[in-house]
C-alpha cells in the first residue's frame, strides 16, 4: 500500500515537472518570437529611411555633446538597422540562438537606462527607435523596453530550451545572408528614396490641408487644481479648475473660500495633431511666399538641398538642364535651402544656377525628401512626385505621367 501510494507521488512529481518545463518552453519559445518581431520591425524600419536614422543620430550626438562623432552618424545608422534585423531575424527563424540572445540582451541593457535617462532629461522628443513608422513619447519608450526586457530576459535564461535544427554551418551562412541583404536595402534606399514614406509630406499630401485643424477634430484635454482655503476653518483643499469654475460657491462675492494658488497645467489626453506645423518659404527679402508656391494652378518644382555645405553636385548640370526645360514650358522651379543668402549666392554662381534659392528652416527640408538635393513636383499644393537626383527624371517624361 505504501509503495502505491509512494508511487502514485512520484507520478504526480513526474507530471508536474513535465508541465512545468512545457511551461517554461513555452515561454521562452513565445518570449523570443515577440521580441524578435519587435527587433526585426525596429531593424526593418531604420533600414528603410538609413537618412532619418542618420539624422537621428546626429540629434543624440548634440545632445550628449559630442558633435565629432556626426560624421560617424550614417555608418552608424547602417550598422544598427543591419545588428536589430540579424538579431530579429535570428530570434524568429531560431538560428543562432546563443548569440542572438546575448546579443538582444545587450542591446536591451544598454539601451533601457538610456531610454529611463532620455524620459527624464527629454533632451531628443523622439527617440527614433521606430523611425517615423511609429513615433512614441520618450516615457512610451522606456516602457516599451522594460517589457521588451523582460521578455529578452525570459529567452535568454532558457535559451537551452530551444531546439537546434540548422547546423553551425549554415547558420552562419544564413546570418551573412542577411546583413548583406538589409545592408543593400539600407544602401539602396539611400541612394535614391525610401521605399516607404512614413512622414507627413509623403507622395500624394496636400500641404495646406496638413497645416489645418479639421473641423471636429479632438482637441488636447488639460488638468488644473485650484488650492482654495476655507477662510472660517483655516483648511485648505485642492479642486479641480473646471469643478471651481461651474460651482458660484466658491467664488461669490463673500464666499468663504479664498484662492490661493493654481497648479501647472497637466496634459490628460492627446488631441490631433496637426501633421504640418512649421513650412514656410523666405524668399530673398525676407517675405514668406508659402501661399503663392502652394496655391499655383501651374506645376512647381522645388529643388530641395537643405545644406548646401553637404549638396552632391555631381547633377547640378542635368538640374540646369531641367530647369531650362520647366521654363521654355512656363512651368516654375525654386531652389529651397536652409543656407544663408551669401552661401545661397555663392552656390549658385559656383554651379551656373539660373533658378532662384528660398529659405526654408532644416527640419522640414529634411522631411520633406531624404535626399539631398532632392527633387519635388507640387500641382496645387499637393505633392504629386519626389526623386532622389541621382534619379533625375526626363522632363518630358514627367510632363506626360503628372501634368493633366
Amino acid at each position: 500500500m505504501q509503495n502505491t501510494v509512494g508511487g502514485n507521488n512520484q507520478n504526480i512529481e513526474v507530471k508536474n515537472m513535465d508541465i512545468s518545463n512545457k511551461l517554461i518552453k513555452w515561454g521562452a519559445y513565445s518570449s523570443r518570437i515577440i521580441a524578435g518581431l519587435t527587433f526585426t520591425f525596429s531593424g526593418f524600419v531604420k533600414a528603410v529611411d538609413p537618412l532619418g536614422s542618420t539624422y537621428k543620430f546626429i540629434d543624440y550626438f548634440n545632445a550628449f555633446h559630442m558633435p565629432w562623432l556626426c560624421n560617424f552618424a550614417f555608418p552608424l545608422a547602417i550598422l544598427l538597422a543591419s545588428l536589430e534585423f540579424l538579431i530579429g531575424i535570428s530570434l524568429l527563424t531560431f538560428i543562432q540562438h546563443r548569440l542572438a540572445n546575448w546579443g538582444a540582451m545587450l542591446f536591451m541593457l544598454i539601451f533601457t537606462p538610456l531610454t529611463l535617462w532620455l524620459a527624464i532629461s527629454n533632451p531628443v522628443h523622439d527617440c527614433g527607435c521606430f523611425g517615423d513608422a511609429l513615433v512614441l513619447t520618450n516615457w512610451q519608450t522606456f516602457f516599451k523596453n522594460v517589457i521588451l526586457i523582460t521578455l529578452v530576459s525570459f529567452s535568454f535564461l532558457f535559451r537551452d530550451k530551444i531546439k537546434i535544427w540548422l547546423k553551425p554551418k549554415m547558420e552562419w551562412t544564413a546570418s551573412i545572408a542577411v546583413v548583406i541583404t538589409i545592408s543593400s536595402f539600407s544602401i539602396y534606399n539611400y541612394q535614391h528614396l525610401p521605399i516607404m514614406d512614413f512622414r507627413p509630406y509623403k507622395i500624394g499630401t496636400n500641404i495646406p490641408k496638413s497645416m489645418e485643424f479639421p473641423e471636429g477634430a479632438p482637441s488636447d484635454i488639460y488638468e488644473q487644481y485650484y488650492t482654495i482655503k476655507d477662510t472660517l476653518s483655516g483648511k485648505e483643499i485642492s479642486i479641480e479648475s473646471s469643478v471651481y469654475a461651474k460651482d458660484s460657491t466658491y467664488w461669490y462675492s463673500g464666499s468663504k473660500w479664498k484662492f490661493i494658488s493654481a497648479s501647472e497645467l497637466k496634459l490628460v489626453k492627446k488631441g490631433y495633431e496637426i501633421p504640418i506645423t512649421d513650412f514656410m518659404i523666405l524668399s530673398k527679402d525676407d517675405t514668406d511666399i508659402k501661399e503663392e508656391v502652394l496655391s499655383d494652378q501651374g506645376y512647381y518644382f522645388l529643388i530641395v538641398a537643405y545644406d548646401l555645405h553637404q549638396t552632391k553636385t555631381k547633377n547640378m548640370q542635368n538640374i540646369n538642364r531641367f530647369y531650362d526645360n520647366v521654363q521654355k514650358d512656363n512651368q516654375k522651379l525654386i531652389g529651397l535651402s536652409s543656407a544663408f543668402t551669401d552661401e545661397m549666392e555663392t552656390f549658385k554662381s559656383k554651379w551656373n544656377i539660373k533658378y532662384d534659392f528660398c529659405f526654408v528652416d532644416q527640419i522640414p527640408l529634411k522631411t520633406i525628401v531624404r535626399a539631398n538635393p532632392g527633387l519635388v513636383l507640387l500641382h496645387k499644393g499637393t505633392i504629386l512626385a519626389k526623386w532622389n537626383c541621382n534619379d533625375l527624371p526626363d522632363y518630358q517624361w514627367v510632363k506626360e505621367k503628372y501634368f493633366n
